[in-house]
């Protein structure tokens, strides 16, 4: 036999056993009798508005529930099943191995020991029965529609539904900054000294120019002038995707009965109200996670120092199992290691542990479910004072004129004299914080003398235009507060001045803000462009001239604004992305380019570039990053476009009158189908919403019916 037919006989027995290793189809889902075989225990009806809402009518809470999983389901099944795979631990079995990251820190936060160790001790019954209600919905759904169903993804459990929040929480104050520190190249943060004497949406990576924020507004009717107290929820969010909001109205004969804004895989109302109180949340970005420098044992690599002694690692392997093509995976195996600090990342520049808040914590959704029954000012601080929700302001209003602000979150229980925000000696256990400060604590200004309450992801010690703002001095500096500002808290404070009424076209002026503050960052940036020699550049020289020109607004119709808006846009959002943004010379160099190389000419309307679009919709739209109107693009396309991906999207004005009944305005910045390009709905609200007009909250079943156009069971869906 010939040497190259025996090398190529040996190439095949390898290729085959390659193909035999790596073989690992994923497993059949169950049929559809196992997945439905619970759906006769909910007693549910779906009212479909003129607008596609899902008006949800429950006998039980747990019947509610089940009805938004499965109107959910018909509206956003894709989007579901990613949040249940990334919470899971196995999204890189269906993304391949851009998902990785997010498989490893769901093992590296041991979310499923968590919920292996606390979920039947530390779970109540009525929160384990509105969870498993949830997965039944979806269970149903898929069911009904196998062909929808991820393989190996189902049956859908209520423990998926809990790992959801125990997984996606803490990253809402910014985690996933610090973790993106730790596995960088480069140490990114000094140690703290002791001043003693003695001695940083599934995919991990940053998004370029898309920011978190959010703006939240309360007004009293003694402030509004006309007797209504109102309530502006407007959290900025990702237009689409596990964290983009879903709008229901959910109601039950336990007492439910709240409209607001859910995420895909939430069983409950996150923000929202009902006939007596609302809250809107807004991103807050307290320093909660702590960073130590581990000291190792040179002798012993699974050693490392505390207190004068080596102490060993926790160590496990996490399997991980990585998509390659059709029924072929890579499975790998981890490294885990852990201290008596939390989790361990090793990296080029050093080997850390990570102590952060929401370690271990599984009590979120009975704490939003509380929320959800709230009917009183007090009922709402009980409910918080679980303080089982890592961070997130709270903007309050109810139907007896109160308002109320939380900077919430849970504050480590830090020992004071460190710099906490710097990395910490990891070899003195003294450092290792023990749980949190009382609810107490927090930073909370209720009712101030001005009845005006405001947020927008800036400091707590700004959050009215009054006299009786909270103060720095007050708390302690190991809680970590934040003390920035960003242009839509700036702009709320220059629009405002404690006394002058504040109706519902005053707050809708507000709300649709789209102009940067004088002192704000873009302000600046632009004053060091102006401030240049650009008389040796005479194309540069005249875009200056037009820059000095810009009024700081972004209207749609601005032709200043495209100029303005591209130089200040990387600056204003690199403290959110954690991106670098160019110098101010730099930034100005590369708008002018951009604009000359699409438009030849400096001066397009902002709306030429600004767009809203989905599906065949593509329509101008005022605002631009950090303006109180927020519209954020993914990046600079090549086209010569921005498309607003982030930023404004389910926005409502809530009400309530000098009798405390409730009504309340909304708009999608789409529809109540995001993803089904079929559905009326896929984007029917998109011109309302560039429009800044309106569309009634139904609450009234009598109306909601005559409104209706379709009213089912899911049960009787095929």
């Amino acid at each position: 036999m010939g040497i190259k037919r025996i090398v190529g006989i040996v190439g095949i027995v390898l290729i085959a056993g390659l193909g035999i290793w790596l073989y690992d189809p994923l497993p059949a889902n169950p049929g559809s009798e196992v997945l439905s075989a619970n759906a006769q225990n909910y007693e549910v009806e779906i009212v479909r508005d003129n607008w596609g809402v899902p008006h949800i009518y429950g006998k039980s809470d747990a019947d509610a529930v089940f009805g938004l999983a499965y109107a959910n389901a018909e509206d956003d099944f894709e989007t579901i099943q990613l949040t249940v795979a990334a919470a899971r631990g196995n999204l890189a079995r269906y993304h391949g191995k851009d998902a990785a990251p997010t498989d490893y820190i769901v093992g590296l936060f041991e979310v499923w020991e968590t919920i292996a160790k606390r979920y039947d001790a530390d779970i109540p019954d009525n929160v384990k029965a509105i969870a498993t209600a949830y997965a039944d919905g979806l269970n149903l759904y898929a069911a009904q529609n196998p062909s929808q169903i991820w393989a190996g993804l189902a049956p859908f459990t209520s423990q998926d539904v809990i790992a959801g929040f125990v997984f996606k929480t803490p990253f809402f104050y910014g985690l996933d900054a610090t973790l993106l520190e730790l596995f960088g190249d480069e140490r990114a943060q000094e140690i703290a000294l002791d001043t003693s004497g003695k001695r940083e949406a599934y995919h991990v990576g940053p998004k370029a120019l898309v920011a978190r924020g959010s703006n939240a507004i309360a007004v009293t009717g003694a402030r509004s002038g006309d007797g209504v107290t109102r309530l502006l929820i407007n959290s900025h969010q990702p237009m689409t995707g596990p964290v983009a909001w879903y709008e229901a109205h959910m109601v039950s004969e336990d007492g439910l009965n709240m409209t607001g804004g859910t995420f895909p895989g939430a069983p409950i109302i996150l923000h929202g109200f009902n006939d007596h109180v609302g809250w809107a949340n807004t991103v807050s970005a307290q320093d909660l996670a702590d960073v130590y420098v581990l000291t190792l044992n040179p002798d012993n690599a699974n050693q490392y120092k505390l207190d004068g002694e080596w102490v060993d690692f926790e160590v496990k392997m996490h399997p991980i199992k990585i998509k390659l093509f059709g029924p072929f995976a890579l499975s790998v195996k981890r490294k885990i290691l852990r201290t008596q600090h939390g989790p361990v990342v090793s990296s080029k520049h050093g080997t850390y542990a990570l102590r952060y808040a929401g370690m271990g914590e599984i009590r979120q959704l009975e704490q939003y479910y509380k929320l959800n029954k709230v009917e009183s000012l007090d009922g709402f601080m009980d409910a918080m004072s679980m303080n089982a929700l890592p961070s997130i302001n709270y903007i309050y209003a109810d139907k007896d004129a109160n308002i109320a602000f939380v900077h919430n979150g849970q504050y480590p229980n830090r020992i004071e004299g460190w710099d906490w925000q710097k990395y910490l000696p990891g070899d003195r256990s003294e450092l290792i914080w023990d749980g949190y400060l009382p609810f107490t604590d927090a930073p909370i200004l209720v009712n101030p003398q001005s009845g005006l309450i405001f947020n927008a992801n800036n400091a707590p010690f700004s959050a009215t235009d009054g006299t009786d703002n909270l103060a720095p001095q007050d708390f302690p500096k190991s809680m970590g507060l934040q003390t920035n500002q960003t242009n839509r808290s700036l702009r709320l404070i220059e629009l405002t001045d404690g006394v002058s009424p504040i109706d519902k076209p005053a707050l809708l002026a507000l709300k649709f803000d789209h102009s940067y503050a004088k002192n704000s960052q873009a302000a600046d940036t632009v004053a060091k462009i102006l401030a240049m020699d650009w008389s040796a550049e005479p194309q540069l020289a005249k875009a200056a001239e037009h820059l000095a020109a810009w009024d700081m607004s972004m209207s749609a119709s601005s032709r200043h604004a495209a100029l303005g808006g591209l130089t200040v846009m990387e600056a204003i959002t690199s403290s959110l992305t954690h991106i670098a943004a160019p110098t101010p010379e730099d930034a100005f160099r590369a708008a002018v380019t951009y604009l000359l190389t699409h438009y030849d000419r400096i001066d397009p309307e902002w709306g030429e570039l600004n767009r809203l679009v989905h599906g065949d919709v593509n329509l101008p739209i005022d605002g631009s990053a950090d303006t109180l109107r927020a519209i954020y693009p993914q990046e600079f396309r090549d086209d010569g476009t921005l498309h607003a991906t982030a930023g404004d999207t389910w926005i409502a004005l809530v009400e309530w009158n000098a009798e405390g009944q409730v009504s309340a305005d909304m708009i999608h910045q789409f529809g109540s189908a995001t993803l089904d390009t079929n559905s009326p709905h896929y984007a029917d609200q998109a011109e309302m919403f560039v429009q800044k007009k309106w569309r009634n909250a139904l609450r009234d079943p009598a109306l909601i019916r005559e409104k209706a156009e379709r009213i089912y069971r899911p049960q009787d869906q095929h």
